[in-house]
């Protein structure tokens, strides 16, 4: 086990995104969409992001397991990670950008906050283990 304590920080950080994810899609499901402004499209567009963001999350978890542990993979897994990230912050970027979501009435300061979270979070992992 690794007494590094940017590992530890990393680790938590990859466990705290992966619960993210989580919580993200239980209240999605749990939740009634009526806001009027929101793109029609957008359930289509999220709905394929389950199985996705579900194996992000595994793969973020097992990476911070791996890398407790001070074993090989879990820096490889990392990186993985760190890309899958950053494609999906510059993904959600564009379309919340491209439907109006930054604006302050259609939660652009939630909508914000994932968009960086997901770039900060990525782009750390990438920079940490490339």
């Amino acid at each position: 086990m690794t007494d590094a304590a940017w590992i530890w920080v990393v680790a938590t950080l990859q466990v705290i995104t992966a619960f993210g994810f989580a919580w993200f899609w239980v209240s999605w499901f749990r939740s009634h969409r009526d806001e009027r402004w929101m793109p029609g499209s957008r359930d289509d567009h999220r709905a394929p992001f389950v199985v996705s963001d579900s194996a992000l999350a595994v793969i973020l978890v097992a990476s911070a397991v791996l890398l407790v542990l001070d074993e090989p993979l879990g820096e490889s897994l990392a990186l993985v990670s760190g890309g899958m990230l950053v494609f999906l912050g510059l993904l959600d970027a564009a379309y919340f950008s491209r439907n109006g979501m930054f604006d302050r009435e259609r939660d652009g300061l939630l909508n914000l906050g994932v968009v960086v979270g997901l770039l900060t979070v990525g782009t750390l992992l990438v920079a940490s283990f490339a």
